[in-house]
């Protein structure tokens, strides 16, 4: 379902998604089945959204941004993909954002450009994710630090 207020040109999107009032998905985007794009997303064209997905409102992927299969981001994280950015002048590529299976991103987390965050992993709110976050780990703070490992079922 693509709601009729949400300005969607890529023809890449899975079955079973949902896409709310006052998205824009650009052309180049990938997204994957059974996804929540939540109202006021933006989705640039080289990103790559996986299975299952749930983007809450607020959100914007800026290309390099790669996201696995059963992710959920929280509302108004925020990515970056240029680590020195000025006006009117772009980088030749940016750099790769991965988001591995399974992780969540918690509400107003901010995700610096060329991070890893892995599988199962847990970033909480608020958060400034500076560098990798190795698997099945919860990461809390600004800059974000290691706090636990996180039991999975």
């Amino acid at each position: 379902m693509v709601h009729q207020l949400a300005d969607v040109q890529s023809t890449s999107i899975g079955e079973n998604t949902n896409i709310w009032q006052f998205c824009v998905v650009l052309p180049g985007a990938i997204i994957g089945n059974n996804c929540n794009i939540c109202a006021g997303v933006l989705i640039e064209n080289d990103v790559v959204v996986g299975n299952n997905v749930t983007v809450k409102s607020g959100v914007q992927l800026w290309d390099g941004i790669r996201i696995e299969d059963n992710v959920f981001i929280g509302p108004n994280a925020t990515f970056t993909n240029d680590r020195f950015p000025r006006s009117k002048q772009y980088p030749d590529s940016f750099p790769q954002t991965t988001i591995k299976k399974g992780a969540s991103i918690g509400a107003n987390a901010t995700i610096l450009p060329g991070i890893t965050i892995g599988e199962n992993a847990m970033i909480a709110a608020g958060s400034i994710v500076t560098r990798d976050v190795p698997p099945g780990q919860l990461w809390m703070g600004a800059p974000a630090r290691f706090i636990r490992n996180i039991q999975q079922s």
